[in-house]
C-alpha cells in the first residue's frame, strides 16, 4: 500500500513542480495568469460502496486552476499597448474564430487592422458618420484616410465691447483706417475645399449703447457697397448686458474652386458692454481644413480617438470587452489566449467602464501576476514533498526486503 501512496505523492509533487515551473517561465509574459495545483486525497471503496478503510491510498491532482487576479500595470511607449484595469478580456478574431486575451500588446497590420503578435485581430464596434455602431461586433480597422474639410457656417461667441470707446459714423468707415472703427477681430474660416479665408469683424460705436458691425473677407469689404453697409447691430441698455442683436450672414467670395459664395452666420449672444478692454477670446468658427491622421490613442471606455494635422479629432472605433461567470471554465489555448467552453458560460460583451467591466489604459501593459518570491518558496516546498514521498517508497522497500530475507 505504501508503494502506491508514495507513488501518487511523487506524481502529485511532480505535477506541482511543473505548474510552478510554468509560472516561473511566464513571469515576464504580459497578461499571463498564474496557475495553482489543487490536490485531493484518495480512498478506496469496498464492493458495497462504503469506505473499506480509514487509511487513504494516496493523493491526486484535483485541478489546476488559474488565478485571474490583476497584474501590475506598467508604462509603454506604444499607443496600441492597452491594459485592462479590472475585469474583462479583449475579444480576438482569427478568420472568424473567437478567442479572448488579457495581453493588450497590439500593432497595426498593413491593412490597418489592430492585431496581436500572433495575427489575431482585435474586435469592437465600428463608426459610421462619426457614430459608434454598438449593434454588431467587427474586426477593428483604423481608417487612415484624410479627414474631409468642413466649410465654415457660423461664427459664435460672446465678446465685450468697451463702453468708453469714442462715437464714430458708419459712413466714414474704412477697413484700411483704424481711426474709423473702435475695434477689429480677425478670424480664419474655410471653404468647401478646405481653403483658408480671412474674415475681419469691425465694431463701430455709433451712439451711446449702440454699435454697428462691419465685415471684410480676404481684405475686401463685404458687402462691398458705398456707403458701407453694416452686417449687424447691437443695442445695449444701461446694464451693459443682454443686448438686442440683429445680424445678416457674411458673404465670402470663393475663387479657389469651392462653393461660392461662402455664407457664414454670426451669433454674438451673451456679449456685454462694460468699461473694460475689448475681449473676444471665446470667438469660434465651426469649419476646418482637410487633415491627415497624425496619431491615435485608446480612451478609458475603449474609444479609439484619432487626431489629425488640422487640429481636429474623430472617433475611429471602440474596443469591446468580454467577461465570463466562471473564468476557470475557460480553456487555455496558448499565445496568451483563452477559448469559451460550456463550463465558462457565454461571454458577456460590452464596452469598458460599464457593466462591471474594467477601464482601458493606453500606453500601458498588464504584467504577469506571478509572484516570483512566492513561487520559489512553493518550489522548495514541492521539492521537500517529493523527497518525503520518495522516502516513503524507500522505507516500504526496506520493509519488503526484511520480509523477503526472513528464513
Amino acid at each position: 500500500m505504501a508503494f502506491q501512496q508514495g507513488l501518487s505523492g511523487l506524481n502529485a509533487a511532480s505535477k506541482s513542480i511543473e505548474v510552478i515551473g510554468n509560472n516561473v517561465a511566464n513571469a515576464s509574459t504580459v497578461g499571463f495568469k498564474q496557475s495553482r495545483a489543487e490536490f485531493a486525497d484518495v480512498y478506496a471503496n469496498s464492493l458495497g460502496g462504503g469506505s473499506a478503510s480509514k487509511i487513504g491510498i494516496g493523493t491526486k491532482i484535483a485541478a489546476v486552476t488559474q488565478q485571474f487576479t490583476q497584474g501590475n500595470i506598467s508604462n509603454s511607449t506604444n499607443p496600441l499597448d492597452v491594459a485592462i484595469n479590472g475585469n474583462g478580456f479583449f475579444r480576438m478574431s482569427d478568420n472568424g474564430t473567437i478567442s479572448y486575451a488579457r495581453n493588450g500588446q497590439f500593432q497595426l497590420s498593413k491593412e490597418g487592422y489592430i492585431q496581436n503578435a500572433s495575427g489575431q485581430r482585435l474586435t469592437g464596434y465600428s463608426v459610421v458618420n462619426g457614430v459608434v455602431q454598438t449593434g454588431a461586433l467587427t474586426e477593428l480597422q483604423i481608417d487612415a484616410s484624410d479627414l474631409a474639410p468642413k466649410p465654415s457656417t457660423q461664427i459664435t461667441g460672446p465678446l465685450n465691447l468697451d463702453s468708453r470707446a469714442d462715437i464714430k459714423t458708419v459712413a466714414a468707415f474704412n477697413i484700411n483706417n483704424p481711426s474709423t472703427y473702435s475695434h477689429a477681430t480677425p478670424i480664419e474660416v474655410f471653404d468647401s475645399l478646405g481653403n483658408s479665408h480671412s474674415v475681419q469683424l469691425y465694431y463701430v460705436k455709433t451712439a451711446a449703447n449702440e454699435w454697428s458691425i462691419m465685415a471684410s473677407a480676404d481684405g475686401a469689404l463685404t458687402p462691398n457697397t458705398t456707403p458701407p453697409t453694416p452686417i449687424g447691430t447691437m443695442s445695449f441698455t444701461g446694464s451693459g448686458i443682454n443686448p438686442t442683436i440683429t445680424t445678416s450672414p457674411i458673404s465670402v467670395p470663393v475663387t479657389t474652386g469651392g462653393t461660392t459664395p461662402l455664407s457664414i452666420s454670426l451669433d454674438l449672444t451673451g456679449s456685454t458692454q462694460f468699461a473694460n478692454s475689448f475681449n473676444e477670446s471665446d470667438l469660434f468658427q465651426d469649419g476646418y481644413a482637410a487633415g491627415r491622421l497624425s496619431s491615435f490613442s485608446v480612451g478609458a471606455d475603449g474609444s479609439i480617438l484619432g487626431r489629425y494635422s488640422n487640429g481636429q479629432s474623430s472617433v475611429l472605433g471602440q474596443v469591446a470587452l468580454a467577461n465570463f461567470r466562471n473564468l476557470n471554465g475557460l480553456q487555455p489555448l496558448g499565445d496568451n489566449l483563452w477559448a469559451e467552453t460550456s463550463d465558462s458560460g457565454p461571454p458577456i460583451v460590452g464596452v469598458a467602464n460599464s457593466g462591471g467591466l474594467g477601464v482601458l489604459q493606453s500606453y500601458r501593459v498588464e504584467e504577469s501576476n506571478v509572484d516570483l518570491t512566492a513561487e520559489l518558496v512553493n518550489m522548495i516546498t514541492a521539492q521537500r514533498v517529493y523527497q518525503a514521498n520518495a522516502q516513503t517508497i524507500k522505507t516500504e522497500d526496506q520493509i519488503m526486503q526484511t520480509l523477503v530475507n526472513l528464513r
